[in-house]
């Protein structure tokens, strides 16, 4: 077991896109080391991966120590991010990291070893922590004596078996508050339609919550009937999410008797619901579907949100039709107090497993009654659907809007 005493030096990584949680995990953990050890060295790698490769690192000073609380005010990552793949040598060559011949998992090993890092820190989503898994085997099966342990960072909230990643609740409020202020435009052009589009790449956990977070917030509104600023202007009318199977036809004429009805139709809408039949679509017209290292589409590139209009704005009668984006908003913010309460949970057990010479990603382990653990690699993936059938919540909400 390693002891205060024996621990050196610690380093800290963000990777991935930026979420509402990225600084104050950064904040937390130095926090929890200072109060292991006053002794204890910590290191940044700026940019992810990308530093670890490049060896671009600075020092947590101590007078960063002293005023690190400032970071809980701030979202994205004071240190940067990227997204790099350690195992997708030919990427790494291509993009200057690592050398031609060079093995990207050995130049971050012996950048670790170069470095006196006993403890590599990384806080990403499932990309990162899947990179994360590679490099803790690298090194077990090299015998390289080092400890990784991650924090399931994603606003998707998808990472199995994480029941509740940082910076996901952040996200939805953060969300519902950008429709909040969106949702006048109904008020701008007579039979306006309103596409709110919502992070999740597979997921649509993060477009439920925003759309219960935003109705929870609308019902503790008053409104003025006679003044037309009414309830049914405001509210959602549809959310669709990539669980939920779309009948395009039904919806666009259900839809079309709410803008008849309400002079106004507003839909949620998830970045990755339809992508399938997106990308088919643009594949037919040969127009190139845009990948990252990972392989994913990138979802900028997709447009769902435009696409949503193409299939409903003619049909349901809208005299204009408003695509509106709330990703970079909502994952740029500050943590919330959900999840400052929680990352700071789980930053003090990051740092006791480190010294229990622990490897793992720390959270709430779902297939442990939600219990804070230290989870192996092996058991963390990527794309865990959002279970529609068991939020009731979310059923309600959709029975109420008539959508199902």
């Amino acid at each position: 077991m390693i002891t205060c005493k024996d621990m050196k030096k610690v380093a800290i990584l963000t990777a991935g896109g930026i979420a509402p949680c990225l600084s104050s995990a950064i904040a937390a953990l130095i926090k929890e080391y200072a109060k292991a050890s006053p002794d204890i060295e910590v290191i940044c790698y700026r940019d992810g991966y990308k530093g670890l490769l490049l060896g671009d690192s600075s020092n947590v000073t101590h007078g960063v120590v002293e005023s690190v609380e400032v970071l809980y005010q701030f979202g994205g990552s004071p240190i940067g991010n990227s997204r790099v793949k350690l195992t997708n040598v030919e990427d790494c060559i291509k993009r200057g990291f690592v050398k031609a011949g060079e093995i990207p998992l050995n130049v971050a090993a012996e950048q670790l070893v170069k470095d006196k890092i006993d403890v590599l820190h990384t806080i990403g989503g499932d990309d990162t922590n899947g990179v994360a898994a590679d490099l803790a085997k690298h090194l077990k099966e090299n015998g390289y004596n080092l400890q990784v342990i991650g924090l399931p960072k994603t606003i998707d909230n998808d990472i199995v078996p994480i029941a509740h990643s940082l910076g996901a609740n952040t996200a939805a409020e953060q969300s519902a508050l950008f429709f909040e202020h969106i949702v006048a435009e109904t008020t701008a052009n007579p039979k306006m339609f309103i596409i709110h589009e919502v992070m999740g790449r597979k997921c649509g956990w993060l477009t439920a919550a925003s759309a219960l977070c935003y109705t929870k917030r609308l019902h503790e509104r008053e409104f003025i009937a006679g003044l037309g600023i009414s309830k049914e202007r405001y509210s959602i009318h549809g959310v669709y999410v990539p669980e939920i199977t779309i009948n395009l036809k039904k919806e666009a004429d259900r839809l079309e008797q709410i803008m008849k009805t309400v002079g106004c139709v507003n839909i949620f809408v998830s970045e990755g619901a339809c992508v399938d039949e997106i990308v088919t679509e643009m594949e037919s017209r040969r127009e190139t579907v845009v990948r990252d290292a990972f392989g994913h589409v990138k979802l900028d590139s997709i447009n769902a949100g435009e696409w949503f209009k193409s299939q409903f704005s003619k049909k349901i009668g809208a005299e204009k039709t408003l695509v509106q984006k709330s990703g970079y908003f909502a994952r740029s913010a500050p943590s919330n107090l959900f999840d400052i309460a929680l990352i700071n949970d789980s930053a003090e057990m990051a740092v006791k497993c480190a010294l229990a010479g622990e490897s793992g990603v720390i959270g709430l382990d779902e297939s442990h009654d939600g219990q804070m653990s230290c989870i192996d690699f092996q058991r963390i993936k990527g794309g865990k659907p959002f279970d529609v059938a068991k939020n009731s919540e979310f059923v309600n909400l959709l029975k109420q809007i008539g959508q199902i």
